[in-house]
């Protein structure tokens, strides 16, 4: 070793020791602050889009979980310096109390929702604490920040905040109580930021938008920065059941995670472990995964080897455990889907909502997960563009990297060619007048990245959804070819109600004899029981409900007609209708109708009132006690409906007559 070499080993001055001098520790916001793109700022238009998301999304947790109806109001200000925008959202929240506030706006990773697990949409501490940040390091003004929490007595406060980024502590000024004016209580935030304010698929305004379709319990107040005002109003008062925390599940849990549970545990015995810190491992099931696994049941959780972990995961994976409890989760549910789309795309005048599906919950990683989807198809949304997808996580709207989520993904691995839809190569997103929406609700999403904008491709995850979007494409599928085979009758029937009396009109006046009565012919010819379903608005919050039944066939009909109504909706109309039968737990309801005769008509009315009335959809009507090839406008029931039918009468009858015989009745008419 050369003299020098050893003279700079002797006083530390390697290289290895001078790279030691430089290392030191960074805080978390410091690594946010020169790393803002995780969390969704990597652009001027998507940092003022991600900053009134975070303070939105606050609001809206706040509020249900103190069980307010959210009101939400968003302000954008466009100032003198360029590209500088004052954002303002307020809410009607129960407040944050004094001593709160600065770490609630001031701090990152600093929260309440990051070790429950149950559903929320902020989760991990960062979401408004890194738009004061932002805010702080791209204009170098404070955040304002005013609370008042419930109570006539209590005193609201107000003070400006910055962060610390060395320390991710909060700097405070201005500091002061004051009398809070408007609503009994709430939080307001208020703080400049550079960004670009645009319109479009991306903008603020769509990004409210989305939010009160799947929250439509809230209403929401947008004034833009030309001055223009949207509301978004409250489309139902119903507010969505509140999420309980519940213990994690096992199903899909990593090896990792088994172990640190088994170090965390205050048990004493792992067969105790499993029972108590995981949900739905009962004592029979605690045993045969261990039993499986070859694990001593009274052995200390603590002393259980990667090996030991290895083998409980293979285990529980042979083993029949219930689904994860739902309560911990907070769906969207059908009717809310359904209201949510019908209050806020009703401009588009669409022709149908297929009815939404909810999917049992499933769990990944541990965490339960439920996919909801919902399709709307028609009307003016353009027929000869890809569809629109509305993403939504936890009912968070998800506006970019549509690519690169898992529910875009699943959309294009269905075959919608089957279900009515343009795709080229029976792969990708298809082309059509519909939008699809798909919502996944979970104790913590698998997002692709801190910025949680697309939902990472787990494959438990992306089956479910691509399951509920069968069903659903299913449920449309069945209403365009029922209206499809009824688009063909009727215009046949409007051919032979003209025909046949033009024929007869013209020989009745040749012959000199009266006009004959044409009904039994044209039944003859129709061969087909026709139910026409329609509905009428009846005020806000009402419809009435008409299903009219024609007979055109040779026989008298007995027809059972059956559709599942909004429960909370019905009334004394629907119990008095002389055809009524009955309406079980769920909404199902059966009407009977006997003996109607041939060329005869009979309708049944009844009303619905309530939030939910104009949800139903009276084209979704079913038919039992008949041959369902002679009814045109309504479907066979049914078998899971777990309705039992009338007996359906067998008849040498055939399916409705064709041209043929339709030329054979012209000519017997005319021979008469």
């Amino acid at each position: 070793m050369r003299s020098e070499n050893i003279d700079d080993y002797a006083s530390g001055n390697t290289n290895a020791h001078k790279m030691a001098a430089k290392q030191q520790e960074i805080s978390v916001t410091e690594f946010f602050e020169k790393n803002k793109h995780i969390l969704g700022f990597d652009s001027r238009s998507k940092s003022l889009l991600m900053g009134i998301k975070e303070a939105v999304d606050n609001a809206l947790d706040a509020c249900e979980e103190a069980g307010f109806l959210p009101d939400i109001f968003v302000r954008v200000e466009r100032l003198q310096e360029e590209e500088e925008y004052r954002i303002t959202v307020e809410d009607n929240g129960p407040g944050i109390i004094h001593k709160m506030m600065p770490n609630v706006f001031g701090r990152l990773l600093y929260g309440s929702r990051f070790h429950a697990l149950r559903q929320s949409r902020g989760q991990q501490g960062i979401g408004i604490s890194a738009t004061v940040m932002y805010g702080n390091i791209s204009t170098g003004k404070p955040a304002h920040i005013e609370s008042k929490i419930e109570g006539a007595d209590e005193v609201a406060w107000k003070m400006d905040i910055t962060i610390d980024t060395k320390t991710n502590r909060p700097v405070v000024t201005n500091d002061v109580a004051f009398t809070w004016e408007g609503k009994e209580h709430g939080t307001k935030i208020t703080y400049t930021t550079k960004g670009r304010y645009i319109t479009g698929k991306q903008s603020i305004f769509e990004y409210l938008r989305n939010t009160a379709i799947v929250n439509p319990h809230s209403r929401v107040e947008f004034h833009d920065p030309e001055g223009k005002k949207y509301v978004f109003e409250r489309a139902t008062e119903q507010m969505p059941p509140k999420s309980k925390e519940i213990k994690p599940h096992p199903e899909g849990m990593e090896i990792g995670d088994l172990m640190k549970y088994a170090q965390n545990t205050q048990q004493r015995t792992v067969n105790a472990f499993l029972k108590n810190d995981f949900s739905r491992i009962t004592d029979r099931i605690a045993e045969e995964i261990l039993a499986k696994a070859v694990v001593d049941p009274s052995a200390k959780p603590e002393s259980l080897t990667r090996d030991d972990c290895k083998a409980m995961i293979g285990a529980i994976s042979q083993v029949k455990i219930m689904a994860p409890p739902t309560d911990c989760l907070s769906p969207i549910g059908d009717n809310l889907i359904k209201k949510g789309l019908m209050h806020i795309l009703d401009g588009m005048r669409p022709d149908y909502y297929a009815t939404p599906v909810t999917r049992p919950p499933k769990a990944v990683n541990g965490n339960p997960f439920i996919v909801e989807a919902g399709i709307v198809y028609g009307g003016e949304i353009p027929s000869d563009e890809q569809i629109t997808i509305l993403r939504f996580a936890n009912r968070v709207p998800l506006l970019y990297q549509q690519g690169a989520c898992a529910i875009t993904k699943a959309i294009s691995e269905v075959d919608w060619r089957r279900y009515g839809l343009e795709q080229r190569g029976g792969k990708g997103i298809p082309f059509g007048p519909a939008i699809i929406l798909v919502h996944v609700a979970s104790t913590k999403v698998p997002f692709t990245s801190e910025g949680k904008e697309a939902v990472a491709s787990f494959a438990e995850l992306q089956n479910e959804i691509e399951q509920a979007l069968r069903l659903c494409a299913r449920n449309l599928k069945s209403h365009l070819n029922k209206m499809e085979r009824k688009s063909k009758t009727g215009a046949k029937f409007e051919i032979v109600q003209e025909l046949i009396p033009a024929m007869a009109k013209k020989a009745s006046a040749m012959l000199d004899r009266p006009m004959p009565d044409l009904s039994r012919t044209i039944s003859k010819i129709m061969n087909v029981v026709w139910v026409e379903s329609g509905t009428k608005k009846d005020g806000q919050k009402g419809v009435t409900v008409n299903y009219t039944l024609y007979n055109y066939t040779m026989q008298e009909r007995t027809v059972g007609l059956h559709a599942h109504l909004p429960k909370e909706c019905v009334n004394l109309t629907l119990f008095t209708n002389p055809y009524f039968i009955n309406m079980n737990d769920e909404g199902k309801t059966t009407w009977e109708i006997r003996g109607l005769q041939p060329s005869t008509s009979l309708t049944i009315s009844f009303e619905l009132k309530g939030d939910f009335a104009d949800t139903f959809d009276a084209e979704d009507v079913y038919v039992s006690g008949i041959n369902p090839v002679l009814v045109m406008g309504a479907e066979a029931l049914p078998g899971d409906w777990g309705i039992k039918g009338l007996e359906i009468v067998e008849s040498d009858e055939s399916v409705p007559a064709d041209e043929e015989e339709a030329a054979e009745e012209v000519e017997d008419l005319g021979e008469e």
